[in-house]
């Protein structure tokens, strides 16, 4: 009786551990993606070198270099002097040794290449488009083959093999209004990813930029865009601003990049939050959203009330463009007064701005993780501190268990 006894134990033990709790689905590895803009080596003086110094290049998983232009409906170099002609100096290089002026290889992509020598896990893509760069997408999407042709055959150049992992498209905006409106219908986006999808194969990294207005995701078929890239970019910033033709413009200060809405808010959708759920409703899986980090504030000048909602008078001054600085100088020039919706805000003096800081986007991070998303991604890895700190919260915050483990 107590051999048996004790092999109806064992039996019933193996019972439920077979029937216990599931073991958790394997989560993706979360993508953290930074875009570096060519044109941050001449004026801002960001090199590539720089994203060894701060500790970007290890913590990234992708880089998007932004960005290549859409000349008549094909994909073209923008500037081949700093792209890939340019000799950088041994100061400005990744592995401190000058170019020769007769090295086949020069330039942003001659560095590029000497980044992935160095972090063999990165990944870059070259992104075409941009805010100023769209309008040739119209002319592409009438001719989606010939196009995505030009592409393969730029971005796979024999000056520049091994550079580049993939492609990204940034069309501000398909079938909608950016600088100038498309109304190549709602499956003109989808069709020119496919198009690149047959040209650089299965195993390419193909990705496309989205914007954050609902209507405007309204306006193409984002869930047959998701079937075919890797992933999408919600642009989850520039909600408001007081200048410059990238910003929605609005008379009264209110946060450019806010999670949530708040009381008095000028657009109740105007938010991450709403973007996000307007993307998931659209049918685009969750794991290819990533979620959208400015490294920048949006400013107001001429403002007395320390909350957002007060009188302006226009935008603020920024270095580079009215109404805008990055982080790096404000968090030293006008460091945050308050939080609001999930972001931080700073009146000083006459002056109004508002950004991210390493703990808000700590805390959009750990919504990401909350809704599924992929990852998330910077624009653009100038902003950040000399030693990566907004970047830093990325990868710690994408790195931490989730809330309900710790």
């Amino acid at each position: 009786m107590h051999a048996r006894f004790v092999l109806i134990i064992l039996i019933l033990a193996g019972f439920l551990a077979a029937c216990g709790d599931d073991p958790a689905p394997e989560r993706k590895p979360a993508k953290i993606v930074g875009y570096f803009a060519g044109w941050g080596v001449y004026g801002r003086d960001f090199q590539v070198a720089d994203l060894v110094t701060s500790g970007a290049a290890a913590r990234l998983t992708h880089l998007n270099y932004a960005f290549g232009k859409v000349d008549k409906g094909r994909c073209a170099l923008s500037d081949a002097w700093a792209d890939h002609q340019k000799p950088v100096a041994a100061a400005d290089s990744v592995d401190g040794v000058a170019d020769d002026p007769g090295d086949p290889l020069r330039g942003t992509f001659g560095q590029l290449r000497k980044l992935k020598q160095q972090n063999p896990g990165l990944r870059v893509l070259w992104s075409f488009g941009g805010w100023t760069g769209s309008a040739g997408f119209t002319q592409a999407a009438r001719d989606p083959a010939a196009f995505a042709e030009s592409c393969h055959a730029l971005v796979t150049d024999q000056r520049w093999s091994g550079v580049f992992d993939g492609i990204d498209i940034d069309w501000e905006y398909p079938n909608a209004c950016g600088l100038s409106c498309d109304t190549s219908g709602p499956g003109a986006l989808p069709a020119l990813l496919a198009a690149l999808r047959t040209a650089f194969g299965p195993e390419a990294l193909i990705t496309a930029a989205v914007p954050a207005d609902v209507a405007k995701l309204r306006a193409s078929d984002y869930r047959a865009a998701a079937g075919t890239a890797n992933w999408l970019n919600a642009m989850t910033y520039d909600y408001f601003g007081a200048g410059g033709d990238d910003a929605q413009k609005t008379p009264k200060t209110a946060p450019h990049s806010p999670l949530t809405a708040y009381p008095g808010i000028p657009r109740e959708t105007a938010t991450t939050t709403a973007t996000v759920d307007e993307l998931l409703a659209l049918g685009v899986p969750a794991d290819k959203v990533l979620l959208g980090l400015g490294f920048y504030g949006r400013g107001w000048a001429g403002v007395t009330a320390a909350e957002p909602g007060g009188d302006a008078s226009g935008p603020a001054p920024g270095k580079y463009e009215k109404g805008l600085e990055d982080y790096k100088i404000l968090a030293q020039r006008c460091p945050p007064t308050g939080t609001i919706a999930g972001t931080a805000y700073a009146h000083c003096g006459s002056q109004w701005w508002s950004y991210d800081t390493p703990a808000t986007i700590k805390a959009k991070i750990e919504y990401a993780r909350g809704k599924g998303l992929g990852g998330a991604f910077a624009w653009e890895l100038s902003g950040d501190t000399a030693k990566g700190e907004l970047l830093a919260a990325v990868s710690e915050g994408l790195a931490a268990p989730p809330s309900g483990e710790r």
